[in-house]
């Protein structure tokens, strides 16, 4: 459904995007990942059609972005960062609304409203004012907005962002669903967990794709798992004064707090006694250390670390 190939951006002698390469199957969830200002939202805008590319192509559902727009824009929905409601309006007037724009007018228009309203639960709020809404509720009723003319790809970027935990397991069992349906959904995110969801994965870093693939394929890369090393899960009290016990043993490479446990990656030969000896010496006398796989976050926290490794 995407397909870009060395997909460039240049804002006069600034690259925003630089010579980015992936496809995105129809029915996947593609999440797009990166820190800010790394291209990501510019990457949506061009393939949205709203932006023109400096070099190289894309297409969306076979139609290229530059010269079909017109095309494009009929199958596609998209989600910004910001809040693309119309505040003074209620839910009901807002889905009305946007589906004018898209051409729907009576029977057809009623039968989509309701539709959207049954599948994103919106009906307690249908005479709400948008700008009395919670988040959440915001969220879904912008999300049905950019639903209103059955799009095949949907564009969101950072739907999450700014909203409760709950709100966000609520609003990525929609996405679970939409996708049942074969739409294709293109997601940036900043969190770990919800990229854990995704079928599969690309991490951009100034300007660059540095990895794309599945999230299982991403955690075995020799960046994450250096020749010689191994993970490991040490849960003990104290766990910040443990962290700082434990880095300054030599074959410790990295450790962080997960909880209360601490993530380590070790070399092979190092002994768990040893570790178990530190501890002691800052009166911690008890942990569990177990083997653990890597993380999302561990593999790009690794490719920001080294972004020309062994990563493509």
């Amino acid at each position: 459904m995407i397909h870009c190939e060395k997909l460039t951006k240049r804002f006069g002698h600034f690259t925003a995007v630089d010579h980015v390469s992936f496809s995105v199957g129809k029915g996947s969830i593609f999440g797009f990942l990166g820190p800010n200002g790394s291209g990501k939202s510019t990457v949506i805008r061009m393939l949205c059609g709203l932006l023109e590319p400096s070099e190289g192509r894309a297409t969306v559902a076979g139609f290229d972005v530059a010269r079909e727009t017109d095309q494009i824009k009929s199958l596609i929905g998209y989600m910004s960062q910001k809040f693309s409601l119309y505040d003074e309006l209620t839910v009901h007037e807002n889905l009305t609304f946007y589906s004018r724009l898209y051409g729907l007018r009576g029977a057809a228009l009623a039968q989509r409203r309701e539709e959207l309203i049954a599948m994103t639960h919106l009906k307690p709020y249908l005479n709400r004012r948008a700008a009395l809404l919670s988040g959440g509720w915001r969220q879904r009723l912008a999300m049905a907005c950019s639903l209103v003319h059955q799009p095949q790809v949907l564009f969101l970027d950072e739907p999450t962002a700014g909203i409760d935990p709950v709100a966000r397991r609520e609003l990525w069992d929609l996405l679970f669903e939409f996708s049942s349906h074969g739409i294709t959904l293109f997601v940036t995110t900043h969190y770990m967990d919800e990229a854990e969801r995704c079928s599969h994965v690309g991490y951009i870093y100034l300007s660059k794709l540095v990895v794309c693939g599945e999230p299982d394929d991403l955690k075995q890369l020799p960046v994450v798992n250096p020749p010689g090393t191994r993970r490991i899960d040490v849960t003990c009290d104290h766990v910040t004064v443990g962290l700082q016990a434990v880095r300054r043993l030599p074959g410790v490479r990295t450790a962080t707090v997960f909880g209360q446990s601490m993530h380590l990656l070790i070399e092979e030969g190092m002994s768990e006694d040893v570790l178990r000896e530190a501890l002691a010496r800052h009166n911690i006398p008890h942990a569990d250390i177990r083997p653990i796989a890597p993380s999302l976050e561990d593999v790009f926290v690794a490719l920001t670390n080294n972004p020309n490794g062994e990563t493509q």
